[in-house]
This record gives C-alpha cells, structure tokens and sequence, in this order.
C-alpha cells in the first residue's frame, strides 16, 4: 500500500560495520526476530535499550518510549535544569535515569531486556 517497496535486510553490510561475518551478522538477526517474535506470540514483555537514546518498552499491546535525560538535552540543544519541566517529563513517563532497573518500567516486573537476551526479574 502507498507505492511503499520492501527492501530486504543487507547482512553483508550489517556484518561489515559490525566487524564480524556475514554468517555471524544473520544468525544474530534472525535469532534477535525469531525471540522477539516468540516474545510477543507469549505477551512476554520486552525492553530495546537503545544505547544513547532509552528503552523502547513492549508490554502485551502497549509501546512505551522512555528517553534518557541527557539524549533529550542533546536533541533540545540545552540543560533540562528547571524542575517544573523535569518534573512534567517525569510524570509523562518520557524520561528515565540510566539508573533505574529495566524490569521497574514494566508492570509485571518482569522483561526480556535487548541486546542482553536475558529475563530480568524485579522482586515486588
């Protein structure tokens, strides 16, 4: 729909800027979206830390961003250091400190946290 063309995924040029193989470079992919894939079938929650940016958060049917602080001064181009606009992030559930355990953001506690590919449990 909307002339939009599918273009496949170059493993060549992943495994390239990822200095591996191209063997190594697929298998890490498609074993990345067969799990995410099974994740989701099961409604396992999942979290993306995308490494200067935050977490991308799955949870059942919702998506939630959550950005670092210090990716939003860089994309503002200033100092968030005024408290009311600190606060207001924090209360839209935008921002997050690098410091809080991935597994708090979920409501279970529980998350498959990417790139690790390791359950994370946060005792209630």
């Amino acid at each position: 729909p909307g002339g939009k063309k599918l273009e496949s995924l170059q493993y060549a040029k992943v495994a390239m800027e990822a200095s591996v193989s191209r063997r190594i470079a697929e298998c890490c992919i498609l074993g990345t979206t067969s799990l995410l894939y099974h994740c989701l079938e099961k409604g396992v929650s999942v979290a993306f830390v995308l490494s200067d940016v935050g977490v991308l958060l799955i949870e059942g049917s919702t998506v939630q961003m959550r950005f670092y602080l210090d990716f939003l001064e860089r994309v503002t181009g200033e100092r968030i250091q005024d408290r009311a606009t600190l606060k207001a992030l924090q209360q839209l559930d935008t921002v997050m400190s690098r410091m809080v355990p991935i597994a708090s953001l979920s409501s279970t506690g529980r998350v498959i946290i990417f790139p690790d590919f390791e359950q994370r449990f946060l005792p209630k």
